[in-house]
């Protein structure tokens, strides 16, 4: 591609300064690591790898990229893309076939989301994969958008607040993922991907369903946006902000033996006597 515009320029500049913060502050990438790059063929996962591809030239430390895509076998799935995409970076991948949407298909009634299955068919088929190549780490392009809209996912339907963590170890306790771009904004990588032409793979089990409840919050926060710019950032700063004193989960805080602290009791009678 030829010479970027300055407004490309800043956004290139951007996305890798945000990645590079997130991947030092959660120390996501180590000297050595091997870190098996998720690649779905959509927006979010071609960003990442181009991010990840730049930080390992730059970074001080030495690690490895391994891109894996999984081949879920949805019918009029381009099966050249990646591989040809791959191919002329000089990258090392694989692609990983596991016929999930038979499985997905069987499962789920007609008119249901798909997303919880397949989700949880594709991870469990990468983290065998991860073990299988030795990768240390496995990084997913998961953004900061992504992060906020699960959040409230999680708070609106579960009744708890979670959300999805920068770093997480998995149950099995033998794979780390990591999001590099849990500090991107959605709108940034979907302007990068536009001028960088990414060749984009479209979903065409999940992503096309109109009733994912994930869909209504993203409209939600959207709205949110729009009449009040910046709340978004501003929910987001609030899971890095976390007082459990201030909430009622008694795992998280001791209230049951919360007392008057005597020592400030008798300091302020003794201030009110003077």
């Amino acid at each position: 591609m030829g010479t970027l515009s300055v407004n490309q320029n800043k956004l290139q500049k951007r996305l890798r300064r945000l990645a590079g913060e997130a991947v030092a502050d959660f120390n996501m990438i180590e000297e050595g690591d091997k870190v098996m790059v998720c690649l779905s063929g959509g927006k979010d996962s071609y960003t990442m790898l181009d991010v990840l591809m730049h930080l390992q030239k730059v970074a001080p430390i030495k690690f490895d990229i391994v891109a894996v895509n999984m081949d879920q076998k949805q019918p009029g799935f381009p099966e050249h893309v990646l591989p040809a995409y791959l191919k002329e970076l000089g990258i090392e991948y694989h692609i990983v076939e596991k016929d999930t949407y038979s499985v997905v298909k069987e499962l789920v009634p007609e008119g249901k989301t798909t997303c919880s299955l397949c989700s949880r068919l594709r991870r469990g088929t990468l983290y065998t994969f991860a073990d299988e190549i030795g990768a240390t780490k496995m990084a997913l392009g998961h953004h900061r958008d992504d992060i906020v809209e699960t959040f409230f996912l999680n708070m609106f339907f579960n009744g708890s607040l979670k959300a999805m963590p920068p770093k997480l170890r998995a149950d099995d306790g033998r794979n780390v993922v990591i999001r590099p771009l849990a500090y991107c904004h959605e709108k940034d990588i979907q302007a990068y991907s536009d001028f960088k032409q990414f060749p984009i793979i479209p979903c065409n089990l999940c992503g096309s369903q109109e009733n994912l409840q994930r869909q209504v919050v993203k409209e939600m926060l959207q709205d949110w946006e729009r009449k009040t710019p910046g709340r978004t950032e501003s929910i987001f700063r609030a899971l890095q902000n976390v007082q459990p004193s201030q909430l009622a989960d008694r795992n998280l805080f001791d209230f049951s033996n919360l007392r008057i602290d005597e020592t400030a009791a008798s300091r302020f009678v003794n201030v009110v006597n003077i």
